[in-house]
């Protein structure tokens, strides 16, 4: 479908969420007529918001991500202060303590809206004074925290941006540097927020915006006083910490009031929409279309579209659609109905339609069919009112042509097709008319479009999920959410099934809408329809998975629970595997698991260990954590743990076996060190010589060719077995 609900802002000016970081976050100047001195930021390396980190000789490996041909092993591990191990294939350590949250840069589009499109005045030409507020506080000696709270639509966030980028100029003509990075919001627990994983890399300004998760905060003043415990930590390291909040929720005890900066006006969102136009977008010609002349009935026809009520991102839409546009008087035309919503063509529709309602039946039919036969946007019009097909001749050639009836809703028909293509954002348009004009239709027109869904194909599925995926977000509803939710049942289709899993993967990095999402994703793992819970999975493997990787691993840790090794087990397993074959997220992916791996009796920790432990898809985390065990015995111990607590658990017994099988070849191969495989598998079958995995692998089975790699381990692992006699001690086996 071509028509999506992006309000005209094309992809190259949208904030990007990038997964991996680059080395460096640039730092747009002033523009010019600005009564800031200019001072050109620069940016130290990233230090991905981690305190220590061991350094590592990359040994002519390649990184998990490259489709390069793994080399032979040959790790050099240096320089590993404060960190239990490692790096292997580039710079990656496992920490004995919890690791800091996700950091990602800022998008280079809020850095220029917040330097170079900054407007410091409300409609009313007072000053907006909440940036300046806030570099203030982080100005003052010791100070390392400031908390920008405000009502929704004030203009929190770039605000908090700005007063960052006002406190690295301030850094960087003192001869400092400050890098300036997002935190995502990634607890465990977003109802009770952990700030010890908050991260404190010295010479950072972050910026954390919680203002949308607040609301389900157990203990708020609990949180806002760690908050200000961290920031006294950064303040020694020279970084800051600036928090978008709700004021709402925000506590207002005198405790917290140091680092509170109010947020009452906002600025004006014709002037946001002018310095936009002229700054962020370098289209100076364009910024008359948003300047009010009342002295000229002509000028500044796109100004009257912004009002004192119109928020700062009205004003940043508005530009935004401006700035797509191709000058032309017909495509700045276009942009001003986008922005208006088509609200004029659409209330004209309505307004004459009132006593026909198969007419708009046939307009809905035709915004979630759009682009198909006309036959069919009629058929399913019918079905949304519950008609039949018409059996008199008389009924069937009285009114007007079926083509007269689309264009009369606007639509353009083509031949046998029916579409607003012509419109972009009309369909958008007359859904949130519906939504908020008859709002007694939302459950009999999502209950029609299941019955559509039902019927379709995939096409179809993508064109009308992304129509409701972006209602839901504008509507922040997750009603919505959980209608796509409920047409996993209709079929089993790998295709459909990824495809409502990447449209739940929109929905939960939403600003707004994700923390609602997350929190249904949370109990949809724990569902007990095996479809269900392999879409969680496969959201998991996401973009969600790198932006919310703690919450992706709790959701992954419940599929893994569940009784039988079904398919959503082997998707949360593969999910998993992905984590922990990426640099960035192993670190993570190795505490969480191994704090649940070492519980005796957890079937779904020893699935996820021996998940993330398996060569067979990539061998990377294989290699970093036995490296790891190489250079520090804490490692090993947790190796030997997490094997011996899985080889307790007969439920995993049949992974056992495979996973020894793996080994077994990826030492023969080269793929890891021939002696370190030795050595903890040595360790394990020292203690569970009786294991069925373990007999299997020693002995053998009756039936079973084990190949050269096999017989070639147990072999090796005879002579540590026989090394001294050995008998039975509460369960295990001991010397």
């Amino acid at each position: 479908m071509t028509d999506s609900f992006d309000d005209g802002i094309p992809d190259w000016v949208r904030p990007q969420r990038p997964v991996q970081q680059p080395a460096e976050t640039p730092q747009p100047d002033e523009p010019s007529g600005s009564s800031e001195e200019h001072v050109a930021p620069s940016n130290a390396a990233d230090a991905a918001g981690q305190t220590s980190t061991a350094e590592v000789e990359d040994a002519g490996q390649t990184p998990p991500e490259s489709d390069a041909e793994t080399p032979a092993p040959g790790l050099n591990v240096s320089g590993n202060h404060n960190a239990l191990i490692v790096a292997a294939l580039g710079s990656v350590f496992l920490s004995t303590g919890k690791q800091p949250l996700t950091v990602i840069d800022l998008s280079e589009f809020e850095l220029r809206a917040a330097s170079q499109g900054w407007v410091s005045k409300n409609a009313d030409d007072l000053p907006v004074t909440a940036a300046d507020e806030a570099a203030k506080v982080l100005s003052v000696p010791n100070s390392a925290l400031a908390v920008l709270a405000g009502l929704p639509g004030h203009g929190k966030r770039t605000a908090g941006i700005r007063a960052l980028w006002r406190t690295s100029r301030s850094r960087l003509a003192r001869g400092g540097s400050m890098e300036l990075k997002e935190i995502e919001p990634d607890w465990e627990d977003p109802a009770e927020p952990d700030c010890s994983v908050l991260p404190d890399a010295p010479n950072v300004g972050y910026l954390l915006d919680v203002e949308s998760e607040m609301a389900g905060w157990v203990n708020p003043d609990r949180v806002a006083g760690a908050l200000a415990v961290h920031a006294e930590k950064l303040a020694k390291i020279g970084s800051c910490l600036v928090v978008i909040a709700d004021e709402r929720v925000w506590p207002q005890a005198a405790v917290h009031t140091a680092a509170l900066v109010p947020v009452k006006t906002r600025p004006s969102a014709q002037l946001v929409a002018r310095t936009h136009l002229e700054y962020v977008y370098d289209l100076p010609g364009r910024a008359d279309l948003v300047t009010a002349d009342r002295t000229d009935p002509v000028a500044g026809t796109a100004a009257r579209l912004l009002t004192d009520e119109s928020t700062p991102a009205d004003g940043a839409r508005l530009a935004a659609l401006l700035a797509a546009a191709d000058g032309s008087p017909e495509s700045i035309e276009t942009a001003v109905s986008r922005f208006q919503e088509w609200s004029a063509d659409v209330g004209t529709v309505f307004a004459a339609t009132t006593r026909m309602p198969e007419d708009r039946a046939l307009l809905i039919a035709a915004v979630f069919l759009n682009g198909e036969d006309a036959l069919t946007i009629q058929d399913g019009a019918r079905a949304l009112l519950g008609d039949h097909e018409l059996d008199s001749v008389r009924e069937i050639l009285t009114g007007p042509d079926l083509s007269d009836r689309l264009t009369s809703v606007k639509a353009k028909v083509s031949g046998r097709q029916a579409s607003f293509d012509h419109r972009p954002g009309y369909t958008r348009a007359v859904l949130l008319h519906l939504w908020h004009q008859r709002p007694d239709i939302h459950t009999p027109l999502l209950r029609w479009l299941d019955g559509l869904v039902d019927r379709a194909g995939t096409k179809r599925l993508k064109q009308i999920s992304d129509l409701l995926v972006e209602l839901a977000i504008a509507e922040n509803d997750i009603r919505v959410v959980e209608t796509i939710k409920n047409w996993i049942d209709v079929s089993n289709d790998e295709a459909h099934l990824r495809l409502i899993a990447s449209v739940l993967s929109r929905t939960a990095q939403a600003d707004r809408l994700g923390p609602a999402v997350r929190a249904k994703l949370l109990d949809w793992a724990k569902d007990g329809q095996e479809a269900v819970a392999r879409v969680v999975a496969m959201v998991c493997q996401s973009d969600f998975a790198h932006h919310y990787p703690r919450q992706a691993i709790v959701r992954i840790q419940h599929i893994l629970a569940r009784a039988e090794r079904d398919a959503a087990v082997r998707e949360a397993e593969a999910a998993l595997r992905a984590m922990a074959a990426t640099e960035k997220l192993l670190p993570t992916v190795w505490r969480m698991v191994n704090a649940r791996a070492a519980k005796r009796g957890s079937t779904a920790g020893s699935r996820a260990f021996l998940a993330v432990i398996d060569p067979q898809t990539h061998p990377y985390a294989l290699q970093v954590t036995l490296a790891s065990a190489a250079a520090d015995p804490v490692v090993a111990d947790a190796l030997v743990t997490g094997w011996s607590t899985a080889l307790e658990n007969r439920t995993v017994d049949p992974e056992c076996r495979a996973l020894i099988d793996r080994w077994a070849h990826a030492r023969a191969d080269g793929v890891v060190p021939r002696e370190h495989v030795t050595e903890i598998l040595g360790r394990v079958i020292s203690r569970y010589l009786t294991a069925a995995p373990v007999s299997a692998l020693l002995i053998g089975e009756p039936g079973v060719a084990y190949d050269a790699a096999v017989i070639e381990l147990r072999a090796d692992l005879r002579q540590v077995s026989q090394a001294g006699p050995w008998s039975a001690v509460d369960g295990e086996m001991e010397p």
